[in-house]
């Protein structure tokens, strides 16, 4: 179990790299150690409001089907840049494209690094 939420904690950070190197309007600071702050934060952000934000916009989610998800993910993430002082984002638009690349790129990750069991 500490092995996976190392594994998706790395791949958080280094899906966060890879946007942050691909968008000028998405910007860490502070080197590998900034990096692993950030995906810290987004994680934790993720992981403690995340559902609320998720139940409370089930219906348009629904509605939507699912595309609201991903402002969701970009309030999300203009939260965890507000929160880390190594994150730093964009408008809403440069953000939502943030966070479409940030979900592909870390589920691609994952499923090619996914510790075996």
């Amino acid at each position: 179990m500490l092995a996976r939420l190392v594994v998706h904690w790395l791949v958080l950070a280094v899906a966060l790299a890879i946007v942050a190197s691909l968008l000028d309007s998405v910007e860490v600071e502070g080197g590998v150690i900034g990096l692993l702050g950030a995906a810290l934060v987004f994680g934790l952000v993720d992981a403690l409001i995340g559902p609320v934000l998720r139940l409370l916009t089930l219906p348009l989610t629904v509605i939507t089907l699912g595309l609201f998800t991903l402002v969701v993910n970009t309030v999300l993430l203009f939260i965890a840049s507000g929160i880390s002082n190594a994150l730093e984002v964009g408008g809403f638009f440069a953000t939502l494209v943030a966070a479409l690349l940030l979900s592909i790129v870390s589920t691609v990750l994952g499923w090619v690094l996914r510790p075996r069991d």
